[in-house]
């Protein structure tokens, strides 16, 4: 049997774009209705300073509530050791810190460059060891970027050989302004399979309406480990462009068509996205399967 974890993503880079904000109790509720249709794993909140996105100041809160949730690993992004030392602090269990493939990007996402960057995560990966806590790592635009253009596949390539040199837990490759064709994403995930034995994750953008096609290209590479945004919301506020995270609801349908098991409940998938409608009304929701519903032929996958 073959299975893939679908990792929800909208209570960060969802929220993170987004000109409303939720509660904390609205955000828990979101989170326990998401565990209880059957996704494994949450990104939560992110560690930033509340000034520069206030929709987390709330992140340790957050942090506490979803300890709370069984079976549930709840993932927090930090993107500096200081973030990192108060994930940690708040009882977060798992964190992943992100280091940008894009010069540019770097310098408008965390103010330093991406050596800089790199070189505090063996920090990062202290505290986490020292604390008992899961250290991952996402290499944002690696696919391009709307600021400087082309990334060169070396300088994502070298990334992942030092994040892994390095102890990183799982490493993502993220398409944060949706640039990536089919072909880019085989050539790039081939190429980080070369570079590490660590687990490769994904995390694709729909901005030109390729995500779900990548999807499928980094699937066919093994990649078992996929982000997705409920409704397709959010975004990345410092790189232009940066819009259209690819629906949790349409991924996780496109893996069950596709014979991968997910665990998820498609109908409480829907009803949750319903909810999130109710939640954001000012927010723009995208994704297909919301509106016409699963097809009169479809089945999940099996189990056995």
């Amino acid at each position: 049997m073959t299975t893939a974890c679908v990792r929800e993503v909208g209570l960060r880079d969802g929220l993170q774009l987004a000109a409303s904000r939720l509660d904390t109790d609205t955000k828990l509720d979101w989170i326990r209705q998401q565990a209880a249709a059957g996704f494994r794993e949450i990104e939560i909140t992110s560690f930033v300073p509340p000034s520069l996105l206030p929709q987390f100041s709330d992140a340790a809160e957050v942090v506490a509530g979803a300890n709370a949730v069984a079976d549930l690993t709840s993932v927090s992004l930090v993107l500096n050791v200081k973030g990192a030392d108060r994930a940690i602090a708040a009882g977060a269990r798992h964190i992943t810190y992100v280091v940008s493939a894009s010069e540019a990007h770097s310098q408008s996402n965390v103010r330093c460059s991406t050596q800089e960057a790199l070189d505090r995560f063996p920090i990062v990966m202290a505290l986490a060891r020292d604390a008992g806590v899961f250290a991952g790592a996402a290499i944002s635009t690696a696919f391009g970027c709307s600021l400087q253009g082309a990334v060169p596949d070396q300088q994502v390539l070298s990334l992942v050989s030092s994040l892994s040199e390095y102890g990183a837990g799982e490493i993502t490759l993220a398409d944060t302004v949706g640039f990536a064709s089919p072909r880019d994403v085989t050539r790039l995930f081939r190429g980080a399979a070369e570079r590490t034995e660590r687990p490769l994750g994904a995390h694709f953008h729909d901005t030109r309406g390729l995500g779900l096609a990548n999807v499928v290209a980094a699937l066919d590479t093994g990649v078992r480990h996929f982000d997705a945004s409920l409704g397709g919301l959010g975004g990345c506020p410092f790189a232009p462009g940066a819009s259209g995270n690819i629906a949790t609801e349409d991924c996780v349908y496109l893996l069950e068509s596709l014979g991968v098991h997910t665990g998820v409940s498609i109908d409480a998938m829907i009803a949750l996205r319903q909810q999130l409608a109710v939640w954001l009304p000012d927010e723009a929701l995208t994704g297909k399967l919301a509106l016409a519903g699963p097809a009169r032929t479809f089945s999940t996958a099996s189990v056995a």
